[in-house]
């Protein structure tokens, strides 16, 4: 008896099962990604083969297009370093995976990184050669992309640590070296000479150079860097960390001062003497001085006139940096494939400033993590630490990532996320993609890619969550992906039949940047964040102002125009949402206890917190589909893994293999045309059967499937008529 008792109190410790779902206990379940024949899911249906097969990917009326004007829609997701060079054994099974679960482009991350495997021969002490066996990897990669219908996406500067032989001041000091891309000549230099060589480079199995890859889709100049963001974020002023001597927050000294002069020889450029003399006494400066740079503790109290200026040079900094490289690439190098500046990614501060520059490149995109975690360091072990918040995001819709991300979209651009995620450990995980997918269609959005599949090489890949962003190993989000897969790409969620669309004056966009951080997420007085959750909305310009925009008060359910999603929030935190179409149908989020019913689906769960989504398989409505896609997901975890007593941070990561909270209950189908029987098939993480199926017979119209016997996130449904 007392080991009973142990073990019950061990359940509770390690995954809290009684407060999330009752007895139903952590389970093994493992995702294989190397055994992809005879799988019963398999969605690589909805992919062109191969890539780029008719020409270039291409923009029409503000969305992507392929060659013969069809709309194109990304489903995609990250490689990150080392998981970017698989071996010539490994990257068919790799790619095979991918396009089984309906991804149909890669985003290649950090292969400019110094801490991982990466495309600068290492040993060297510069970073201006291309280690030719690394590329040889990632050619044969891309090829083997390109052969099952996934494009490529190349990320140009991400974690680039320049070493001594390239000749850049303070380089042992500037970690990733941002924000002084847009104004060391430099650097720029050195970034033009590495998207040279990388864009020019043959890929002998493609039989292509990269700038004339069809199966490119998009080129990233930078990721996540913004020097109007570094200057809210008072990080342009070369601080030491005081963690060590000679440890600096982004620019060094030698950076600041270069900076300030370069403002100065910017005003001197642009303002009469008197205008001059003007901003010197603003600044209480004398004429011989030069006008010191503002820190963010001025923002408040300074005078409108030296605020502007100073947001001015920021932005021009920006703009000039970012077209210069466009034209660099597009004009000197010839590159084909569309490009994008930089992610709108700081939803803490605004990012009209950025986007007034990004907005110029082919494609607008955005980033957002759904509770980011938070890092930090144990001042008794010295060890790295973390804590998220671990709430749910259908308590907070208007904070939600679709109310983040829905600031960034402009009205004649295609608009990408190119990075998103309910990072690992949040036990809400399972409600994200679905959420995101179908808002996604809603607003029409041309593509998303979740952060990130894997770090590492797939030699290196086991049944285990190796940290909080890789989704490789999750059966939630793996799952959720294929499911969300066939939602977001045949458009199963209608677009909005309204568009909310919203114009700022440049002074506007100016005077934004020091906007308290209680206008968060959109930086627009008197903007309802519900009306993202109703309509679409867009920016149409940054020449003029609108006037007062639409009230909306926050009802409950807050509905879609179209009627297909419904948000059902209220102050005693047990929201859901649903997701009904006639191909895709979803229910998401608090569902025990919960009684909507949809046109084809119902659930009766024991689980409190869960997400079902359900969806054709061969492109008909779900009331007269042959077969269906049910995937039922709540917790993952690794075995052993132990929270805190708070439950915002992890005591132990646990171990392999993974585990998930099964979803038990029933889930009624419902409407089903001229059914007679339904066979359902629980699943491994192959996508092979786990037990044999169980049939069930229709009662007053209605099927009442049993789930949850056997541990699974997902089930193949065939209907007989």
């Amino acid at each position: 008896m007392a080991q009973v008792k142990l073990n019950r109190f061990m359940i509770l410790m390690l995954f809290g099962g009684t407060v999330f779902g009752g007895n139903i206990q952590m389970r093994p379940f493992t995702m294989d990604w190397r055994d992809n024949a005879d799988s019963l899911v398999d969605v690589s249906f909805l992919l062109d083969i191969p890539a780029g097969k008719d020409g270039y990917i291409s923009t029409s009326n503000g969305h992507l297009v392929k060659p013969n004007g069809e709309r194109f829609r990304i489903w995609g997701i990250n490689f990150t370093g080392a998981s970017c060079f698989p071996s010539k054994e490994d990257a068919p099974k790799v790619a095979e995976h991918l396009a089984r679960f309906g991804i149909n482009c890669v985003r290649f991350h950090f292969l400019d990184s110094n801490w991982s495997a990466s495309v600068f021969v290492k040993g060297r002490d510069d970073t201006r050669a291309l280690d030719e066996q690394q590329l040889d990897r990632w050619d044969y990669f891309v090829a083997e992309l390109k052969k099952r219908g996934i494009y490529t996406n190349i990320n140009l500067n991400v974690g680039r640590n320049y070493r001594k032989g390239d000749g850049v001041k303070d380089y042992e000091y500037l970690g990733l070296a941002k924000v002084v891309n847009y104004f060391d000549s430099r650097v720029q230099e050195l970034h033009r000479e590495y998207a040279e060589q990388l864009l020019t480079h043959y890929n002998p199995y493609t039989k292509s150079q990269y700038r004339h890859e069809p199966a490119v889709a998009t080129i990233e100049l930078v990721n996540e860097n913004s020097i109007v963001e570094a200057w809210m974020a008072d990080r342009l002023i070369g601080r030491n960390t005081g963690q060590q001597r000679g440890t600096w927050i982004d620019i060094t000294p030698y950076y600041t001062a270069q900076l300030t002069e370069k403002y100065n020889v910017w005003l001197t450029g642009r303002l009469s003497l008197s205008q001059l003399k003007e901003l010197r006494d603003m600044a209480g400066v004398g004429a011989d001085e030069l006008v010191p740079r503002l820190t963010r503790n001025h923002f408040a109290k300074a005078p409108k006139k030296r605020f502007h200026l100073e947001a001015t040079f920021y932005m021009e900094l920006e703009h000039d940096y970012f077209t210069m490289m466009y034209d660099f690439l597009k004009k000197n190098l010839g590159v084909k494939p569309l490009i994008a500046g930089t992610s709108d990614h700081g939803h803490s501060k605004s990012g009209y400033p950025l986007l007034t520059s990004t907005s110029q490149m082919d494609i607008v995109d955005g980033h957002v993590y759904w509770q980011h975690p938070s890092y930090g360091t144990d001042p008794k072990t010295k060890r790295r630490t973390f804590s998220i918040k671990n709430t749910p995001m259908v308590d907070d819709p208007f904070n939600s990532t679709v109310v983040q991300l829905s600031r960034s979209a402009v009205a004649g651009k295609p608009y990408t996320v190119s990075e998103t995620n309910h990072p690992f450990p949040s036990e809400y995980a399972c409600e994200g993609i679905g959420i995101l997918a179908a808002y996604a269609a809603f607003h029409d959005w041309d593509g998303i890619y979740l952060y990130t599949f894997e770090h590492k090489n797939p030699k290196e890949w086991v049944s285990k969550m190796p940290g909080h962003f890789d989704i490789r190993p999750d059966p939630v989000k793996m799952c959720n992906i294929a499911a969300c897969a066939a939602m977001f790409l045949r458009g199963d969620v209608r677009p909005a039949l309204e568009t909310s669309r919203r114009s700022y004056s440049i002074e506007q966009v100016r005077e934004g940047i020091r906007l308290p951080y209680s206008e968060r997420t959109y930086f627009t007085p008197g903007f309802s964040l519900e009306i993202p959750l109703r309509h679409a909305t867009q920016i149409d310009g940054f020449d003029e102002a609108y006037g007062q925009h639409a009230k909306s008060g926050r009802s409950s359910p807050t509905v879609s125009d179209t009627g297909e999603l419904a948000w059902y929030h209220s102050e005693k935190k047990k929201a859901f949402v649903t997701v009904e179409t006639e191909k895709s149908q979803a229910l998401i989020g608090f569902l025990k206890g919960c009684d909507r019913k949809l046109k084809n689906l119902y659930a009766a769960v024991e689980n409190k917190f869960c997400s079902i989504i359900l969806t054709s398989l061969d492109g008909r409505a779900v009331s007269n589909s042959e077969r269906l896609l049910l995937v039922v997901t709540a917790r993952s975890a690794n075995s052993g893994m132990i929270w805190n007593e708070k439950r915002n941070t992890l005591s132990n990561w646990g171990s392999a293999p993974t585990v998930i909270e099964p979803v038990e209950g029933e889930v009624v189908l419902r409407g089903l045309e001229s059914a007679h029987r339904v066979e359902m098939i629980p699943l491994d993480g192959a996508g092979k059967p786990l037990a044999d199926s169980v049939s069930y017979l229709a009662k007053r119209g209605d099927f009442t499937l049993s789930i949850g016997a056997r541990p699974t996130t997902w089930y193949l449904i065939r209907i007989h008529r």
